[in-house]
């Protein structure tokens, strides 16, 4: 689904991925970890296509996408929700399921807005509610839910659990092991919430200072002192 090769990218010139090497599988559930400031972000920002590649290549089932704009990733099938969710606030939860499904061709959107509907029935009830208004689990909930609107085969998750409080996380995390085992959707998180990442993830690699250090399986996902050691400052 994604690979991805000596990947160099930053800002201003300054270098802040030094050479990322990965693959993610087709319904695959993958994290990349590590503390903060490590390039997390601007390793989901450059594979989406918001932060240009200095070096390196993207394919995308196959296909070579290392030049391709952010839109032009996304209309391919790659969604993508930001760290801080980033609904549009003074829009209705309606509208903001509409913006996600416009990359979607017609009736195929209004479908898509209904499966968000299904994954996340709260959504519905507060369809008319302005998105600024709502809490931030509830934001992060309708930032996935538009993504799905425009029916991604690969989900980019950056910091998920960001503003979100602890029993909103776990059943954040319920719904993306339901979205990937009924849709077979490809999730690619960036995290620190260990609870999450061990919640979701089918293993993970590790990032730190610009680089792929390591990859861990599920069994090790799960041994908590390991898990400390690589997300301590």
């Amino acid at each position: 689904m994604l690979k991805v090769e000596n990947l160099q990218s930053g800002y201003h010139g300054v270098v802040i991925l030094h050479g990322v090497t990965l693959e993610i599988g087709k319904d695959e559930v993958v994290s990349v970890i590590g503390r903060n400031g490590v390039g997390k972000s601007t390793f989901i920002k450059t594979v989406m296509g918001l932060v240009p590649a200095m070096q390196g290549t993207i394919q995308f089932e196959g296909k070579e996408i290392v030049q391709a704009k952010a839109h032009e990733r996304a209309r391919m099938g790659i969604g993508y929700v930001p760290q801080g969710h980033g609904v549009f606030p003074f829009l209705s939860v309606e509208e903001n399921l509409k913006m996600g499904g416009m990359i979607a061709p017609g009736t195929a959107a209004e479908a898509n807005i209904e499966q968000a509907y299904h994954f996340f029935p709260k959504l519905k009830d507060r369809r008319k509610q302005l998105a600024g208004t709502m809490s931030g689990g509830e934001q992060a909930m309708l930032s996935i839910g538009r993504v799905l609107a425009g029916n991604p085969s690969l989900l980019l998750l950056d910091e998920p659990s960001e503003g979100v409080q602890p029993n909103i996380v776990e059943l954040m995390g319920d719904i993306i092991n339901q979205i990937n085992a009924e849709m077979g959707l490809t999730v690619l998180m960036v995290e620190q919430h260990m609870g999450l990442m061990q919640q979701i993830s089918q293993r993970a690699y590790v990032m730190n200072k610009g680089v792929i250090t390591c990859g861990l399986s599920r069994d090790e996902l799960m041994d908590n002192t390991l898990i400390q050691q690589h997300l301590s400052i």
